[in-house]
């Protein structure tokens, strides 16, 4: 989640948010990915020009911390590191350049399916997201991180 985040960083995350009400596009959430992401495992073959559409059927034991860039029914596609949200480019001014790696760039949409939510992290170039390894259901989001506490320096809102 770098430049939002540091490796280290510390943070406080809201349990009861998401049981009132959907996250929405930009929050930073913590969540179980699916199993097999550390491998970029997707659920379904797809074309190498296409995000992964589909997680694994099982979680992962492990927490990630991404942002939340599109909800279930959404489009998306990648363009250079940024989100095209359902035909649209999203102003992403908190993310790293990408670069010009493969990974930055999927022109092909996918929809995200109902109860999925598609996570990205800030620093696309080198996030482990569901770019590989597909939408992340709602029930394996554990929160919504909203406060930064250590390291003392970089104490504050998200």
């Amino acid at each position: 989640m770098e430049p939002t985040l540091d490796v280290g960083q510390r943070v406080l995350v809201s349990r009861v948010n998401y049981h009132f009400g959907e996250p929405d596009r930009g929050d930073v959430v913590v969540f179980h990915p699916p199993k097999g992401a550390d491998g970029n495992t997707c659920g379904a073959s797809h074309p190498p020009d296409e995000p992964c559409p589909r997680p694994t059927s099982q979680r992962s034991g492990v927490n990630f911390i991404k942002r939340v860039v599109a909800g279930p029914g959404d489009t998306i596609a990648i363009r250079q590191g940024h989100a095209v949200v359902n035909g649209k480019l999203q102003d992403e001014p908190f993310i790293a350049p990408c670069g010009s790696i493969g990974e930055c760039t999927f022109p092909r949409p996918i929809k995200v399916p109902p109860h999925h939510f598609f996570m990205m992290g800030d620093n696309r170039g080198a996030s482990d997201d569901s770019r590989f390894w597909g939408p992340v259901p709602k029930k394996w989001i554990i929160g919504q991180a909203f406060f930064t506490y250590w390291p003392v320096k970089r104490v504050g809102i998200l």
